[in-house]
């Protein structure tokens, strides 16, 4: 019975709205597509922001930038508690949602989802966004040219997001 009503869910609440907007006593519709509009005019202005992010993200990891900062942090890394596998995936977090899933996805597939470096990455992936997409984003769709705190104040907000995460796997899990 669960599975039915579950499965009727969606079409109803689409077809409810639907009779709505057709039969509402306001006009639903053309708020509907106002909304749209205006929806697809910020979606079109937020294009080459995503577009400069896409391209830098990719040209950091083409160029080998990534596996470079991973070995030379990864020493500090270990010393203040932070596994030095969870590098890469760290490293990209920041910057773009996919190529830190592809990263935590390699990790995943490299160390198990058991190990240290796996439950602290899936606390961190989890527990945290993409910041400099987030911030970038979101203010440039509302106008905002000067971010001026956003940015150090996001960053600090990851690394203790970063250092909490190890911190509680370190503390329940091992």
């Amino acid at each position: 019975m669960a599975d039915l009503l579950a499965s009727l869910a969606m079409p109803l609440v689409v077809l409810g709205v639907g009779a709505l907007m057709l039969f509402g006593k306001r006009n639903y519709f053309t708020a509907f597509t106002k909304g749209a509009t205006e929806g697809l005019h910020t979606a079109v202005g937020l294009l080459p922001t995503m577009v400069a992010l896409m391209v830098a993200v990719s040209m950091l990891n083409a160029s080998g930038a990534v596996e470079l900062l991973s070995r030379l942090l990864s020493p500090v890394a270990e010393k203040i508690g932070v596994p030095s596998g969870l590098l890469p995936f760290l490293l990209t977090r920041p910057f773009s949602g996919s190529a830190s899933t592809a990263a935590f996805t390699t990790l995943l597939g490299e160390v198990g989802a058991d190990s240290l470096e796996g439950l602290c990455a899936s606390v961190i992936f989890g527990g945290s966004d993409t910041v400099v997409y987030v911030v970038s984003v979101y203010f440039s769709s509302v106008g905002i040219r000067r971010t001026r705190w956003a940015f150090p104040c996001a960053f600090a907000v990851m690394l203790f997001c970063i250092f909490f995460s190890c911190f509680l796997c370190r503390l329940w899990f091992f």
